[in-house]
C-alpha cells in the first residue's frame, strides 16, 4: 500500500510575479514600432503625406502663389491653412510621421546589424544526418583519395568559388560545410542605413539650410547683395539667422539663350560680376547645369524672360524710364506684366502731385508676334517683338499701406473707380521705337527690351551626406536583390578504392538558379575540374 504524504506549501515561498502592465505595454509598443511591417507602413504614409505638397502651393517655395490661391479660394484656403496644407513639410503631422519612421528604422536595423555581425563570425553548421531530405541532393561519385585529402580538395574548390567553408571529422568520415551570400543581408542593412542617412540629411538640411530667389535684369548696375531684405523671397532654416548668410554681392552684365526650331530652350548663360567678403569684383558666368559655386552658397538659373523698357513723358515734359520684367506664361515666353508711374504729372511750380493723375500700364509682350493679331508668341526669341498695352489713370493705391503685387494692378482700385481705363476696349500695339500719345497729350515710348533671369540661391549643408546616402542605398539595393544566400554540404566516407561523396544543398532565400549552380558545382567536384 502506498502512502501519500500531504506536505503543506512552504509559507515563505514567493508568489509568482505578475508583469508590470505599463512596462508590458511599452515593450509591446516598441516591438510593433520597430517591426519591418510598421516601417513599410510609415514609409507609405510619408509618401502619402507629401502628396498635398505637390497639389497646393507652398509658402517655402512661392509665397505669391499662396497669396493667389487665397484670392481665388477665399473660403477654402483658410480651412486648408489650419491643416498646414501650404506648409506641408514643416507641419506637425508630417514631422510626426518623419520621426516615427526614423525611430522605427533605427529600432529595426540595429538588432539586425548585431545578428548579422554574429552570423559573419559564425562558421557554417555541420551537415545534417540525412542529406537526401534537402531540396537538392546528389550522389557525388567516388574519388581515389582517402576521405581526409578528398575533403580538403573539396574545400579548396569551394573556397575558390568564394564559399565560406568548414571541414569537420566525424565518426564515419569527413564533412565539408560551405555557405555563400552573406552580402545579401549586408546590402539590406546598407540600404536601410543609407535611408537613415538621407533622413538625417533632410532633417538637418531643413534646420541649417536656406534658400532664396531673386530676379535680375541684365545691364542694370544696381545688382544685389546677399541679404534677406534684397531677396525677392527667402526661407531660412530654424537654426539660421539672417546674419549667418554669406557675404557676397552680384550683378548680371549679360544674359543669352538659344532655342531649337520648335521653341524648346537649348542653352542659357548668365554673365555676372561677383564680389565675396567685400573683395574686388570678378567676371564669371554660369548656366543651368553649371551653377555658380560660392563660399557658402550655390546660384542656379531657374527662369528667364524679357523686361520691356518704357519711357513716359508727362504733361509738364518730365520723363521717367522704367525697366520692368514681364513674367512668362508659356514656353514661347508670352509674358504679362505691369508698368506703374506713380511720380508723374508733378506741377513744377507747386511741386505737388495729384494722385488721381498717376499712370499704370498692363499688357502682354510677345517676343515673336504673328500677323493674325493673336496675343500668343510664335517663338521665344525676339524675331518680331510686339507689346500690347492698356492704360489706366488714377490712384494706383501704392500709398494705402496695403500689400500688393508689382506684377498686377490693384484690382480693388479699378473696381472702386479710383483707377480708370483710358485706352479703350482693345489694347494699343507698340513695337520697339514707337510712341503712344494718350488723350491728355502725354506719351509712352517703347524703347526696347532687356533680358532677365531668375536665380535660386541655396545652401544645403547636408547635400554631400544625402549624395553619399543615395549612392550607398543604390549599392545596397543591388546587393540585396542580386545576391542570394545558400548552403552546401559534402559528406566524404571511406569506400573501396578511395572515398564516396554525397552532396546536398539548401537555398536560404528565394533563388531559382540555385539548382543549376548546385549541379555545376557538384559536377566539377565529381570530375575534379576547376
Amino acid at each position: 500500500m502506498t502512502v501519500v504524504e500531504d506536505r503543506p506549501a512552504t509559507a515563505d515561498a514567493p508568489p509568482p510575479k505578475r508583469p508590470n502592465p505599463v512596462w508590458a505595454l511599452l515593450r509591446n509598443s516598441w516591438r510593433q514600432l520597430t517591426s519591418m511591417r510598421t516601417a513599410l507602413i510609415l514609409l507609405f504614409l510619408l509618401a502619402v503625406a507629401a502628396v498635398p505638397g505637390s497639389i497646393f502651393p507652398q509658402r517655402g517655395v512661392n509665397r505669391e502663389n499662396v497669396s493667389e490661391y487665397f484670392t481665388g479660394h477665399p473660403e477654402l484656403a483658410p480651412v486648408l491653412d489650419r491643416f498646414f496644407a501650404f506648409d506641408v513639410y514643416s507641419s506637425p503631422w508630417f514631422a510626426a510621421i518623419y520621426l516615427l519612421l526614423f525611430t522605427s528604422l533605427i529600432g529595426c536595423v540595429v538588432p539586425r546589424l548585431r545578428e548579422h555581425a554574429r552570423a559573419l563570425t559564425t562558421v557554417p553548421p555541420d551537415a545534417p544526418k540525412r542529406l537526401d531530405r534537402l531540396p537538392h541532393h546528389v550522389d557525388g561519385g567516388r574519388r581515389a583519395e582517402e576521405p581526409a585529402p578528398a575533403a580538403a580538395e573539396i574545400a579548396k574548390v569551394l573556397r575558390r568559388g568564394r564559399f565560406r567553408t568548414r571541414v569537420r571529422e566525424t565518426p564515419d568520415g569527413w564533412t565539408v560545410a560551405a555557405e555563400k551570400g552573406y552580402l545579401k543581408e549586408t546590402g539590406n542593412l546598407l540600404f536601410h542605413f543609407a535611408m537613415l542617412a538621407v533622413l538625417v540629411g533632410v532633417g538637418f538640411g531643413q534646420w541649417y539650410g536656406w534658400h532664396a530667389n531673386r530676379l535680375l535684369i541684365a545691364g542694370e548696375d544696381q545688382g544685389f547683395c546677399n541679404a534677406v531684405t534684397q531677396h525677392d523671397e527667402s526661407v531660412l532654416g530654424p537654426r539660421v539667422d539672417a546674419s549667418d548668410l554669406p557675404n557676397f554681392c552680384l550683378w548680371m552684365t549679360d544674359f543669352s539663350s538659344t532655342f531649337q526650331e520648335n521653341g524648346i530652350p537649348k542653352s542659357f548663360r548668365a554673365s555676372v560680376q561677383v564680389s565675396e567678403d567685400g573683395g574686388a569684383y570678378r567676371q564669371t558666368s554660369f548656366s543651368v547645369n553649371d551653377p555658380l559655386r560660392l563660399d557658402g552658397a550655390n546660384i542656379n538659373l531657374i527662369g528667364q524672360g524679357y523686361a520691356p523698357v518704357l519711357r513716359y513723358t508727362d504733361r509738364f515734359g518730365a520723363t521717367q524710364e522704367k525697366v520692368v520684367a514681364f513674367l512668362p506664361t508659356d514656353n514661347m515666353l508670352t509674358s504679362e506684366g505691369v508698368v506703374q508711374f506713380p511720380d508723374v504729372n508733378i506741377d513744377p511750380a507747386t511741386n505737388t502731385r495729384d494722385p488721381k493723375l498717376q499712370m499704370g500700364f498692363e499688357g502682354v509682350y510677345l517676343p515673336t508676334g504673328g500677323d493674325d493679331g493673336s496675343a500668343m508668341s510664335k517663338y521665344p526669341a525676339e524675331d518680331n517683338p510686339v507689346l500690347y498695352l492698356a492704360a489706366y489713370r488714377g490712384d494706383l493705391g501704392l500709398d494705402s499701406g496695403k500689400p500688393g503685387s508689382v506684377y498686377a494692378l490693384n484690382r480693388g482700385q479699378i473696381q472702386d473707380g479710383d483707377l480708370t481705363k483710358i485706352s479703350g476696349e482693345r489694347p494699343y500695339v507698340l513695337r520697339p521705337g514707337e510712341k503712344w500719345t494718350l488723350d491728355d497729350g502725354t506719351t509712352l515710348e517703347f524703347v526696347g527690351t532687356r533680358r532677365f533671369a531668375t536665380i535660386s540661391i541655396r545652401h544645403d549643408p547636408t547635400q554631400f551626406l544625402m549624395l553619399v546616402g543615395a549612392l550607398l542605398g543604390l549599392a545596397g539595393l543591388m546587393l540585396s536583390l542580386f545576391v542570394h544566400r545558400r548552403r552546401v554540404w559534402f559528406r566524404v566516407v571511406p569506400a573501396e578504392g578511395g572515398s564516396a561523396i554525397e552532396a546536398g544543398g539548401l537555398p536560404r532565400t528565394d533563388y531559382s538558379g540555385f539548382g543549376d549552380e548546385f549541379a555545376a558545382l557538384t559536377r566539377h567536384i565529381k570530375e575534379g575540374t576547376p
